[in-house]
């Protein structure tokens, strides 16, 4: 009969009338029990309604009575409160969950048969290990803030009421006096729902919904596969009945100059908005960009902050010379090329073609270091500098064909840019003549046939390396640049040299150039300087010390016979040869030949110095 009683209302009826101490003696007058088991037996009778708060001032008071047979230490890990330093206590208390082992399946099925892939590729053995090993998720939280359980505890009977909409009274008894569960829903539960419930759902007609659902790639931290890019997934699963995104883009996190993690415990943290102050936020976006690889933590130094701003002044300063030369009111190229613009468009071309299949694999820090090159190096350096005397040279014709190419170069740069420097390409951008309101929505540059000029683009090569070569022994030996010499060529390739000899005299400040098959007759008394494609003498032994000069060559003779013979090593593996794509092959042949060439062009040269 006891036992009947404590089941029904008259149990209740001991906490209406505020004498919980009479509860728990109650309970204990069955038998003994330890804190734990008392707790669950007081929840069990009393429907949920005994809080565990009420039971240590109980316990309390029976103890001084002398009730309490014994109490025993129990000794555990206990956290700190990262504030105030003070111990933090668990507390036990009925919590929400999600039975996970439904979800799983499905979550687990979808990345398995490749509908839904991860870049790297390796994490999807951390998503795949992590599912199939899930506990039942707790989504319960005891915080003021955040969305609420949809969950309504009985008055009278205690009986738990889960609906969607809010509900009048008790399912079970009928009773209208409801309460609102007081927890709230953890922050990656209302994270997990973020693809649909912000675009209408539970609306499946939404317009929103629609079209943004599913997206197409999810990109965030490693840290958080398991909190977030998991839970999405078993989230869209079932209540979308679709995947969130095909793809998950998965980077790594900023570290420190030294590895370590920013904490505010270490004092080591980055402000981005005082970088941003400081250098730009060009400049910081295309810091944390390059040099970057997929799913890998990488270190912040300050220092590239600076070197990526100048980067940003290199560019401003380049297309403040192109704005400060146009004469032209269209972005269009002209009818006829020279050699030097079809050298740069057909660059600029494959620069198009690789950037897009660089962000294509997600290969984001490879793509920003190509375009970082051919500005600086190829637009910058070289093509702005061939272009100087077609516009200074009075011929409106070859002046305006070269700003016709310098501005619709730079708009494709600008282009290929913008998605990581958007700020300085989209003010630039505005202030050419353009179509279109913003660089933002303009197409992306792409891969066009029309301006593939891949002799030309390896004809002008060749001079380049030429110049190259003949500023670089000028440098060696501290040969002023107004000091000019006659410069001798020496190649099979002479129509290609004849055609860049206008650059070749600027560029490396030569006072006339001889272009010939044979090598001049006093060759041996002239400073070499040696390229793939050619020899190159200046007649300027008086400068030089012929013996250190020897001495330099035997140096690059050696190094030019260990590369030779390592290219033949490899096309000697038969395996390599079998197995290899047949462009491989032929490209390593290639690369064997020129270092033959190289080889042999140095000991040409040793042998003429006697």
């Amino acid at each position: 009969m006891a036992k009947q009683e404590d089941s029904g209302h008259s149990f209740l009826a001991y906490f209406k009338r505020a004498t919980s101490p009479l509860a728990v003696l109650r309970i204990l007058s069955d038998r003994p029990m330890y804190g734990y088991e008392l707790i669950q037996e007081l929840k069990q009778r009393s429907g949920g309604k005994y809080q565990l708060s009420l039971l240590y001032p109980v316990l309390y008071r029976l103890e001084e009575q002398g009730y309490l047979v014994k109490t025993e230490p129990y000794s555990h890990n206990v956290g700190t409160c990262y504030r105030c330093h003070n111990d933090v206590e668990p507390l036990i208390s009925a919590q929400w969950f999600v039975k996970m082992e439904p979800l799983a399946k499905e979550a687990i099925r979808v990345v398995n048969d490749g509908t839904i892939k991860f870049v790297p590729e390796r994490f999807t053995k951390t998503y795949i290990n992590w599912m199939e090993n899930v506990h039942d998720w707790c989504i319960s939280r005891q915080l003021w803030w955040g969305h609420q359980i949809p969950a309504w505890y009985c008055d009278e009977c205690g009986h738990i009421n889960v609906k969607r909409d809010d509900p009048t009274e008790c399912e079970k008894c009928g009773c209208k006096h409801l309460t609102r569960e007081e927890d709230v829903l953890d922050t990656w539960f209302s994270s997990a729902l973020w693809p649909f419930s912000t675009m209408g759902w539970p609306d499946l007609d939404s317009a929103d919904l629609n079209y943004w659902y599913p997206t197409s790639v999810m990109v965030t931290g490693y840290d958080i596969i398991f909190f977030w890019v998991a839970r999405m997934i078993f989230s869209g699963l079932e209540q979308m009945k679709d995947i969130p995104f095909p793809t998950v883009f998965i980077h790594g996190l900023v570290r420190d100059d030294k590895g370590r993690k920013m904490s505010k415990s270490l004092g080591n943290g980055i402000d981005p908005l005082e970088m941003a102050d400081t250098y730009g936020a060009d400049a910081l976006r295309f810091n944390l960009i390059t040099g970057n690889s997929p799913g890998n933590d990488m270190r912040f130094y300050v220092e590239k902050c600076g070197a990526m701003r100048n980067f940003a002044n290199k560019l401003w300063n380049a297309s403040r010379f192109v704005m400060m030369n146009l004469t032209i009111d269209k972005n269009e190229l002209p009818e006829t090329l020279e050699l030097e613009d079809k050298w740069v468009l057909s660059k600029l071309n494959t620069l198009s073609k690789e950037v897009c299949e660089n962000l294509d694999k997600y290969e984001i820090g490879i793509a920003a270091a190509k375009i970082y090159d051919f500005i600086w190096d190829t637009y910058c350096d070289w093509y702005i500098e061939l272009t100087k005397p077609r516009l200074n040279s009075g011929d409106e014709a070859r002046a305006r064909s070269a700003q016709q190419v310098l501005l619709y170069v730079l708009t494709d740069i600008l282009k290929l840019l913008h998605p990581f420097m958007p700020f300085i390409t989209e003010e630039i951008w505005q202030a050419l003549p353009h179509d279109g309101e913003a660089l933002m929505i303009a197409r992306y540059p792409e891969y066009t046939e029309s301006l593939a000029f891949p002799a030309e683009e390896r004809d002008f090569e060749m001079v380049m390396n030429a110049i190259r070569a003949v500023r670089s022994r000028r440098a060696e030996m501290n040969v002023p640049p107004s000091r000019k010499a006659h410069l001798f060529i020496t190649t099979d390739r002479q129509d290609a040299f004849r055609s860049g000899e206008i650059y070749i005299t600027k560029l490396a400040y030569a006072e006339q150039i001889t272009i010939s098959s044979e090598q001049p007759a006093d060759a041996e008394k002239m400073v070499s300087a040696v390229t793939e494609e050619a020899k190159l003498f200046m007649p300027m032994a008086e400068l030089i010390d012929l013996d250190k000069e020897r001495a330099r060559l035997e140096k690059e003779l050696e190094k030019a016979r260990k590369n030779y013979e390592g290219q033949m090593r490899k096309l000697s593996n038969e395996n390599f040869v079998s197995r290899a794509p047949e462009a491989v092959v032929q490209t390593e042949r290639e690369r064997a030949e020129k270092a033959r060439a190289l080889v042999e062009n140095l000991e040409a040269s040793l042998k003429n110095l006697g």
